[in-house]
């Protein structure tokens, strides 16, 4: 019987697909890279009709990327990525939910906020689609494309009202990452983790799309080289996770002071409203404003954290705890 091959049905221009692929990558896992044209069928194949769509056997279809990589850690021991202690397994899932969730306000931000980015990233999108299709065609659905996508943009929160927040919150991250290539590469000791890979999907559309991958170019070369590194690391050696007993690098724990400092607090103020059946929010953080429309998936993310947190021992715990304490993270999982 011949080895088992996923199927992996995604686009150049999703972070989420790039994230399954890069993960396969590194993990060796025999697959084929589909793409996915307008008219595919395969979104039909999951309950919510978005990519990456992965087939993991003959009518065993799924999506939603971190169930997924969930799903091989238990499938294929070999080069996993959830760090051994539990502690930092917890700050690994923390982090890779921030970028999912929150580092995709960037990623969208940069995208479809400038005019002058709109249309190519639009074009792009819609080549990538329509592959050898007639230029006229590409471009009819890349206008349609831009005005959709630009239309969206208040329901995901990238506002002008909240771009200085999103674009803080990005020189933030580029910024952590930029400083760490010299300083181990990877969040959780000599191998990629979770976390890592959840911040390469939206990095690697930042690393591409024009306003951004300037601003990386410039301003963060290390945190760009850190995006292409990643992007197939296939022949990676892997090493030993870092010793959760030793002082946490600048950029684990700057991750971290993030994450409680924005990221929990946004999702704590997101599921207040949503019990609360208020049509919007709107906070502060990073000394800088921020509102939005309630999402309920974001609520579900939450949720999760908080029973996962609640499952640690009592060590464990206090070592998260620790890592959260310059904001208000650990009490909001507490809750």
């Amino acid at each position: 019987m011949g080895e088992h091959v996923y199927e992996v049905y995604g686009a150049l221009g999703s972070p989420y697909s790039l994230k399954m692929r890069a993960v396969m990558r590194y993990r060796r896992l025999p697959h084929i890279w589909c793409g996915v044209p307008l008219e595919s069928e395969v979104r039909a194949k999951v309950k919510v009709p978005v990519i990456p769509v992965v087939r993991f056997g003959q009518d065993d279809w799924r999506n939603d990327s971190t169930p997924m990589i969930q799903s091989l850690e238990d499938l294929h021991p070999e080069r996993r990525l959830t760090p051994e202690d539990p502690a930092d397994a917890f700050l690994a899932w923390l982090l890779e939910d921030f970028a999912d969730e929150w580092g995709t306000k960037m990623m969208f931000h940069y995208r479809w906020a400038y005019p002058e980015d709109q249309l190519p990233n639009a074009f792009t999108l819609a080549q990538q689609a329509l592959l050898g299709r007639p230029r006229a065609q590409v471009d009819r659905a890349a206008q349609n494309m831009c005005d959709r996508q630009v239309g969206r943009m208040p329901l995901v929160g990238c506002t002008s009202h909240n771009a200085p927040l999103i674009e803080e919150s990005a020189r933030r991250v580029f910024g952590l990452i930029d400083r760490h290539v010299a300083e181990g590469m990877w969040l959780f000791g000599a191998r990629p983790s979770l976390a890592d890979f959840g911040w390469y999907g939206q990095l690697s559309q930042l690393a591409r799309d024009p306003t951004p991958r300037a601003l990386m170019r410039r301003d963060y070369p290390a945190a760009f080289t850190w995006v292409e590194t990643l992007d197939d690391a296939s022949g990676l050696m892997t090493g030993a996770w870092r010793d959760p007993g030793d002082a946490p690098s600048a950029a684990l724990s700057g991750f971290c002071r993030l994450a409680s400092e924005l990221y929990l607090p946004f999702l704590a103020e997101n599921a207040k409203a949503l019990a609360e059946e208020k049509e919007s929010f709107s906070a502060t953080w990073l000394a800088l404003p921020y509102s939005q429309t309630p999402f309920g998936y974001q609520a579900k993310c939450l949720a999760l954290l908080k029973r996962a947190y609640a499952g640690l021992e009592d060590e464990p715990r206090r070592r998260v705890d620790a890592a959260l304490a310059d904001g208000p993270g650990a009490a909001i999982l507490a809750a």
